[in-house]
């Protein structure tokens, strides 16, 4: 996420308004030990970015 953010040239500021939530919310979706982050935030991420979410079960 960090990277797409990068090349669209977002703030965190702008990508937290994109999600319609807070930059601290945000800075939570971004930390790496943060374990409790939902499906439905990521979902949200990946929309403000233009992306969506792909997941599949690897054997």
């Amino acid at each position: 996420m960090e990277q797409e953010m990068a090349q669209q040239q977002l703030t965190k500021a702008d990508l937290a308004r994109r999600m319609g939530t807070s930059r601290s919310a945000l800075d939570r979706l971004l930390d790496p030990d943060n374990t409790s982050v939902t499906l439905l935030t990521l979902e949200k991420a990946a929309k403000a970015l233009g992306r969506h979410i792909r997941i599949e079960l690897a054997a």
